[in-house]
């Protein structure tokens, strides 16, 4: 009977345990992007495909993402920023991009669904998009949220140009152009500034 009356009083936060506990420190600190390196990538690539999977769902998926084997295969090249926003440690949105002579071109986002993970993810989008030398293929919704946020428009056709080298466009008088992309012709629209 005391052994009981004990344990009922006893005040014990599992959550505030494990938050503490130094063998389970967080993998990823909290609020804030971090790049990962390639053993990071290889790690995490599951992860990576789950994110960008999650956030293309309502599309078909992401044509560059087919596995989770395409984070170090055909997108190897990619360079991934992550946020972890909530109690465990995973991360929970992500950022891809590529170098190219132009700048850091973004090529893909990946968030776990939740409003506040998609917000996180729009929201460093616009901001590297305000940045010298990084840049954005983007049509559909999200083209709509970043430039309501500020995202710059790249209307010179010399630099749509100079930027696509090698891709067959048309431009169109408002700054937007088509080209195929898998077999299918797109209207797109370059946000950013490239270099």
């Amino acid at each position: 009977m005391y052994l009981l009356i004990f344990i009922t009083n006893m005040s014990f936060d599992l959550r505030e345990y494990l938050k503490n506990n130094p063998l389970l420190q967080e993998e990823f600190p909290k609020d804030k992007w971090i790049g990962l390196n390639n053993k990071e990538k290889a790690e995490y690539a599951n992860d990576i495909f789950d994110l960008i999977s999650t956030a293309y769902a309502s599309i078909g998926g992401n044509i560059n993402y087919k596995s989770a084997a395409d984070v170090l295969g055909a997108e190897g090249d990619a360079d991934y920023e992550v946020i972890n926003i909530d109690d465990d440690p995973e991360p929970d949105a992500l950022s891809a991009s590529k170098k190219t002579p132009s700048g850091n071109k973004l090529t893909a986002i990946g968030h776990d669904g939740s409003p506040q993970a998609k917000s996180k993810t729009i929201n460093h989008y616009a901001s590297l998009l305000k940045q010298k030398g990084y840049y954005l293929e983007v049509s559909g919704k999200i083209k709509d949220i970043l430039l309501t946020k500020g995202a710059p428009i790249v209307s010179d056709p010399e630099l749509i140009r100079k930027v696509l080298k090698g891709k067959t466009i048309e431009l169109n008088d408002d700054g937007t152009y088509q080209r195929f992309i898998g077999g299918e012709k797109y209207t797109k629209i370059l946000l950013g500034k490239p270099l």
